[in-house]
């Protein structure tokens, strides 16, 4: 079955800042709508709309489930959704199915009445924490299977899906789907950053194909034969080359012959941001915006910052506002500063003409919740190159 639009277009719930927004666009789909309620994020969504589309996109600016979805049925090949992932973080209060800002239900909601080609999700590695196990469980069905009767508990729902998938397979009919789950670093797909995010991919089954997930492109290991045996990145950087154990040198030759050198070195701290001024001097012209100092950063335990020679920590967006060693650079005599907006916004993959609302907390929090744009591109044009083996005609 193909689709009938002239390109791949999309929806996207819960778009936040627009990371997930400009990994689509980059892989070729076209956004027919956006939906994010945060006014902060709304602000920077509109701002950066030239970035996230080439044609503009239709645009829900209050709560999804006020999203009316009867206008873009039949016309949405793919449904993306960041649903919040607080309820499930590492980092959060993990109340799970009980916080209100569990919003996989609106997605499921937005499935059922648009019944696309491709739903992706993409949310925090710790929804896949043992004691979550029956919720992922739940959450799988409820997408392979969405135009069963939902239930008002999510439990007296998993049981209903549970009855209905024991009765019936997985058919080739445009109301099921083949659901995949994977979790992916952002490293292992040139993204500046260590951070691990679960993706789930349904693609409808009447299409007769499922999703491959993107094979990585980076590796930690080509980073460490770049840096201990070669030394090209030293070299690359115009910085003394400097002295490895015996110990690295062994490891990144043991793993670049295991690995035949065939993936790339794993993006650092100083192969992002290595070209910006120190903020803490005055700014030159041409200095891309949101690039000033933030004062008051420190170290505590856990909390000692990012290395330069290495992909940063996860940038975090923080309960209770901005958590300093997350969003802090530590430079290599030990001292540490906060990232600048600009920072934090290569290290999750914005070009550098994306701004964002707000001053730098809020705008910090933005970045800390996006899904890194590499990540995001790596994804979306995997999944379009299933849609592209049952569309072939179709072009962006």
């Amino acid at each position: 079955m193909t689709t009938s639009c002239a390109a791949f277009h999309s929806l996207e719930l819960f778009a936040g800042a627009g990371g997930l927004a400009r990994g689509l666009h980059e892989a070729g789909f076209t956004a027919e709508a956006v939906a994010e309620r945060d006014r902060h994020a709304c602000a920077t969504l509109l701002a950066n709309q030239s970035l996230l589309s080439a044609s503009g996109f239709a645009f829900h600016g209050a709560d999804v489930a006020h999203v009316d979805y009867t206008d873009y049925c039949g016309r949405v090949a793919l449904l993306a959704a960041g649903a919040p992932c607080q309820p499930f973080s590492i980092a959060g209060r993990h109340r799970a199915m009980a916080d209100s800002r569990n919003l996989f239900p609106e997605v499921f909601r937005a499935q059922r009445a648009l019944l696309p080609q491709a739903v992706l999700i993409e949310n925090a590695r710790g929804l896949l924490r043992p004691g979550f196990a029956d919720y992922v469980r739940y959450l799988e069905l409820r997408l392979t299977y969405p135009t069963v009767e939902p239930q008002t508990d999510w439990r007296a729902d998993l049981e209903a899906l549970e009855s209905h998938a024991a009765r019936h397979t997985v058919s080739d009919e445009a109301t099921t789907y083949r659901v995949v789950r994977r979790l992916l670093n952002a490293a292992d797909y040139g993204v500046p950053q260590v951070r691990h995010r679960v993706f789930f991919v349904a693609l409808r089954a009447d299409l007769g194909v499922t999703w491959n997930p993107p094979a990585p492109t980076h590796s930690r290991e080509a980073l460490l034969y770049d840096q201990f045996v070669v030394g090209s990145y030293w070299d690359r950087h115009g910085l003394a080359r400097p002295r490895a154990s015996r110990r690295q040198i062994e490891e990144a030759l043991a793993c670049h012959s295991r690995l035949g050198g065939a993936l790339s070195a794993w993006q650092t701290v100083r192969d992002a941001i290595g070209d910006l001024p120190d903020p803490r001097v005055a700014l030159t012209p041409g200095v891309p915006q949101g690039h000033a100092y933030q004062p008051g950063a420190r170290r505590y335990r856990g909390h000692s910052g990012s290395p330069l020679d290495w992909p940063s920590k996860a940038i975090k967006a923080g309960v209770h506002g901005v958590p300093g060693g997350e969003n802090m650079l530590r430079h290599p005599n030990g001292r540490v500063r906060y990232f600048t907006i600009r920072e934090a916004a290569r290290l999750q993959g914005f070009p550098d003409a994306f701004e964002f609302a707000g001053a730098w907390g809020e705008a910090m929090r933005q970045i800390g919740n996006a899904v890194p744009v590499s990540l995001a591109r790596a994804v979306a044009h995997s999944v379009r190159v299933s849609l592209e083996s049952v569309n072939p005609a179709i072009t962006a």
